[in-house]
């Protein structure tokens, strides 16, 4: 038996102790609540909730919420009042009610003894001087070093960042306002000006097989709201469905050119021979208005209808190196009306390129675009900017940012007859010839350094590919002797795509501002 045993709140010691009669460990459970144990040794009385480990669950005495006073059965010497240390009660859980938050953490962080500081080491007669430690009186050469590298490689790192930042914003081909001359500004407030615009009206389809009618009506061009409207129309609100198609005579009044095959048209439902199924307008500034580098801003909102195909876009004044695509042309602007779903770049998307070759079987298309995520450029008005000189030619819609196109010809590889990459012989007609440079004598900007006026205009169909075959139930086929026929017989299906307000039918222009490069 064990010393420690020999413990008054033992109830069975095992040996005798001196004055205390032994008895059974049954008599003194029976009698242990009649002792008077010292206050440490004994639990306070409280209301019990048994626990998991309780001594009282499953019993039937104490009940839930019965006062009992309880004492650890056993003590070890550890948990002694008279013992230095500590150890948990059996349970601790008896003295918390059944909402206390105490854990036993509390009670073990109160019976621990406060921590001393560490005494002075033994080992050593006196405290260590700098001498003693040579490695602080030096410090740490390599340490500051690396840390000093380090340093310096992130402002080099910071400096080159912002040297590329600046070199590329420098390098950034833009045209300052002090450079430009305004040659027009068209506000709309004096209407149609004569000054500044002429009318291109016929109907043979300006070599695009378009299926409209340009006429000079003012039902088809007109000012509204300090806006021009280019407002597309049927055909049959005029002369009647019927007449489309056979027994009509269409003139073209006030027509623009000297072809009369583009100014009449008579219809024949043998031959499959009709009228042009839709009016529109196309205005110009030809004679009146032009630029050989500068800067032409429009702001426009596009129209909206199946196979409507609005434009913006410019045409040499003369044909200096030959006819299209010899001297060139600039598409700023071109759209189509079908809405997004329509797989063939709908109006959410706008597209602008150049177009020039040697001749018209190697015609050559440098071309781009942008799209809007959300809606379509219907929705609203946006700006369309084109910007021209010598070494570049960006075009852009409301912002530099979104250029569709945007090209240099600083270098003579940049030039359009190598960016051509042309053959050096091709079939022309029905004869295969050699295949000269048109622009051997002029700059690497050729054919794109010469007079341009400017068009706008709404155009509808065609058989050029604008519209490609197949796609969104297109109802004709570019290669058909009968295409018009077959779009107008189709009539029911697309007008019905085009909403009745000229609002948002129409191609409208809040304005126009053109710019040369050079002083006025």
């Amino acid at each position: 038996m064990f010393p420690f045993q020999h413990h008054a709140g033992n109830p069975d010691p095992g040996l005798p102790i001196p004055g205390i009669s032994r008895r059974s460990s049954l008599d003194s459970s029976q009698n242990h609540s009649q002792q008077n144990h010292s206050q440490q040794l004994v639990y306070e009385t409280t209301r019990v909730s048994p626990g998991l480990d309780s001594p009282t669950l499953n019993k039937g005495i104490p009940r839930v919420s019965s006062n009992a006073t309880f004492r650890a059965p056993f003590l070890s010497p550890a948990s002694r009042p008279g013992s230095s240390l500590w150890s948990p009660p059996s349970y601790p859980y008896l003295n918390q009610g059944p909402d206390s938050p105490a854990a036993s953490s509390t009670a073990l962080a109160s019976g621990l003894a406060k921590s001393k500081p560490p005494g002075p080491s033994t080992k050593i007669a006196a405290k260590l001087t700098v001498d003693d430690k040579p490695w602080l009186k030096e410090g740490d050469r390599r340490g500051r070093a690396s840390w000093w590298i380090t340093f310096v490689i992130i402002m080099l790192g910071v400096a080159g960042a912002g040297l590329l930042c600046w070199s590329g914003i420098n390098g950034i081909d833009m045209l300052k306002d002090s450079d430009l001359c305004m040659v027009m500004d068209e506000d709309w407030s004096n209407g149609i000006s004569d000054d500044n615009w002429s009318k291109d009206v016929m109907l043979g389809g300006f070599g695009n097989g378009e299926f409209q009618v340009a006429t000079d009506s003012d039902k088809n061009a007109y000012i509204n709201n300090g806006q021009l409207y280019i407002m597309p129309t049927l055909t049959s609100d005029d002369i009647g469905t019927d007449s489309i198609f056979d027994g009509y005579t269409y003139d073209v009044d006030n027509c623009s050119t000297d072809n009369s095959t583009a100014c009449s048209v008579t219809s024949e439902n043998s031959t499959k021979t009709v009228v042009n199924p839709v009016l529109s307008a196309r205005i110009n500034t030809k004679g009146k208005k032009t630029i050989a580098y500068g800067k032409v801003e429009v702001k426009a909102k596009l129209p909206r209808g199946d196979w409507l195909w609005p434009a913006i876009w410019m045409l040499p004044e003369d044909n200096t190196y030959g006819a299209w695509p010899l001297s060139g042309e600039i598409d700023i602007l071109e759209a189509r009306g079908n809405l997004a779903d329509y797989g063939g770049q709908g109006v959410n998307y706008v597209r602008s390129s150049l177009n020039f070759g040697p001749m018209d079987s190697l015609l050559t298309k440098i071309y781009g675009w942008w799209e809007t995520k959300r809606g379509g450029y219907h929705e609203d008005f946006h700006t369309y900017t084109m910007e021209w000189d010598s070494d570049f030619i960006r075009m852009s819609v409301d912002s530099r940012l979104q250029a569709m196109v945007d090209i240099t010809m600083k270098k003579e590889k940049q030039s359009f007859w190598n960016r051509g990459d042309y053959p050096q012989t091709a079939q022309n007609g029905s004869a295969e010839v050699v295949v000269e440079n048109p622009w051997e004598n002029s700059g690497w900007s050729a054919p794109f350094d010469q007079q341009f006026y400017l068009i706008i205009n709404v155009a509808v169909g065609g058989t050029s590919g604008w519209f490609p075959d197949d796609v969104g139930d297109k109802p004709w086929h570019d290669g058909s002797l009968t295409a018009m026929y077959d779009f107008a017989k189709a009539q029911d299906t697309w007008s019905a795509t085009w909403p009745s307000s000229a609002d948002d039918r129409a191609f409208r222009i809040d304005y126009v501002k053109m710019w040369k490069l050079g002083s006025c």
